[in-house]
């Protein structure tokens, strides 16, 4: 039987989340994706702990104009600076079965560019 879109990426996820975990001293940054808009948040897997996220779906982001690529870049940076502030400098990248590419790796790039070491 064929595999749904969202299940392959299911799988693919759970294949990455073997490898990329987050722990206090580098935590992981999720990235969920949705047709309309993305949701990113840097996660300490080892307490279990949220220590910052982002969305598109933010005040200061929902009313920015662009591309869905542009709007990922200033979710990626708003991401980056919330990590910064909370002590936060180094990441491990959770793409979350997504293809690196798009709006993916520009909220990945938005991130670098305010600071975050991958």
């Amino acid at each position: 039987m064929a595999l749904t879109k969202n299940e392959k990426r299911l799988r693919i996820k759970s294949r990455i989340r073997k490898i990329v975990s987050g722990t206090e001293a580098r935590p992981r940054l999720s990235v969920f994706r949705s047709n309309k808009e993305i949701y990113a948040q840097v996660i300490d897997d080892v307490s279990g702990k949220t220590i910052s996220a982002a969305s598109s779906r933010d005040k200061d982001i929902s009313s920015a104009k662009g591309t869905k690529s542009e709007i990922a870049g200033l979710v990626g940076k708003a991401v980056a600076e919330k990590a910064l502030k909370a002590g936060v400098d180094s990441i491990s990248f959770d793409r979350g079965g997504y293809q690196y590419h798009g709006r993916v790796k520009s909220l990945a790039e938005g991130a670098r560019e305010a600071g975050l070491k991958f």
